[in-house]
């Protein structure tokens, strides 16, 4: 397939090409699509195609990717998903594929590699409790020496991994506007509270509800650390009674905490409660608490991003969860640093 790229009037970056692992194909169809529509509204001809690469997996497990157009010189992106719902790799897998694909583009002369990757793997680990390593950094490491130039993520779970960097340039976005302009489209925001799950994201609540124009609540928890995801007590500051609630946190892991704040909530006498996240990964046990939630009244809707692909199927199959895209999102963020032009501003 011959791969068609084009360069915007007077800006002095490569050609902008778009190339994507396997897991990462899905979204990067997505951004593709919608790149060229940007670039079609700016008068500018022709269209864009994903670059044609090969992803291959040895007998022993060993990954290794092989790129089948000329890319150099090249404004390249590498989409890839780490976290895929719809795939039988593990995470370590999707991230290997990631390095190897980097440093092929290295190794094919592309003049600027940008990573795309909504998940940042290991972000959970951005520092040291006990005997153990910061795996966030190693991972900040792994992606710099393969010859990242530039990694673009949603919702960082730890904002300290922006330093982990040392020549590597992280852009971190937010899914707060898509998101809050579906709420606002969709959903009745006059007797709405915006509630934090936990303290921990009590700032993105206060946000949202700021921008929604909300009374804020927030839930606070104690931990059990001696066991993996549980949770000892939790309490309410503020008032939810006959109030319909958003719970907005960057992602759903294991679901305890939305569950169990949900079911706080209730007991205070709110209404429908809604939950938003970046990252709706998934984690099990979280489809089988979400879907009694659901069952139960607990959870009227979550609405997630196609940041964690999960597919038309599930979708469809599953009443409580609505998809909004970050598509849009990345094609104009790409699309800017390609033509030089502010990405801050997309994020106001």
């Amino acid at each position: 397939m011959k791969t068609t790229r084009r360069n915007s009037t007077g800006q002095t970056r490569g050609e902008l090409c778009l190339m994507s692992c396997a897991s990462g194909l899905p979204l990067a169809r997505r951004i593709l699509h919608h790149l060229n529509k940007i670039m079609k509204q700016e008068k500018q001809l022709g269209g864009l195609e994903i670059i044609r690469s090969e992803e291959i997996t040895f007998a022993n497990g060993e990954i290794k990717t092989i790129i089948k157009d000329n890319i150099r010189g090249a404004d390249l992106y590498i989409v890839q998903a780490i976290d895929d719902p719809q795939s039988p790799k593990s995470i370590n897998d999707n991230l290997l594929a990631l390095l190897t694909a980097i440093n092929a583009a290295y190794q094919s002369d592309a003049d600027s590699i940008t990573v795309i990757s909504p998940q940042f793997p290991y972000s959970r680990q951005e520092r040291k409790k006990t005997r153990e390593g910061i795996t966030a950094k190693q991972i900040a490491a792994f992606m710099e020496m393969s010859g990242a130039n530039r990694v673009i993520t949603l919702d960082i779970h730890a904002e300290a991994i922006q330093g982990f960097f040392n020549r590597t340039r992280l852009e971190d976005l937010h899914a707060s506007n898509p998101l809050i302009g579906y709420i606002r489209k969709h959903f009745p925001t006059n007797n709405m509270v915006v509630a934090a799950a936990d303290v921990g994201s009590a700032e993105k609540a206060r946000y949202y509800s700021q921008r929604l124009q909300t009374d804020f609540a927030i839930v606070d928890k104690a931990r059990d650390y001696s066991k993996s995801s549980v949770i000892e007590s939790m309490r309410l500051v503020g008032n939810v009674r006959d109030k319909d609630i958003l719970i907005p946190d960057d992602m759903i892991g294991t679901g305890g905490t939305i569950v169990n704040a949900a079911k706080l909530l209730r007991l205070h006498h709110a209404r429908d409660i809604y939950a938003a996240c970046s990252l709706p990964f998934f984690n099990p046990p979280a489809l089988d608490m979400l879907q009694e939630a659901f069952g139960k009244g607990e959870i009227k809707r979550v609405i997630g991003t196609d940041a964690v692909f999960w597919g038309d199927d599930f979708i469809k199959k599953t009443p409580w969860y609505v998809e909004v895209s970050i598509a849009p999102l990345f094609a104009q963020v790409i699309y800017n640093i390609n033509t030089k032009r502010s990405v801050s501003a997309l994020l106001k």
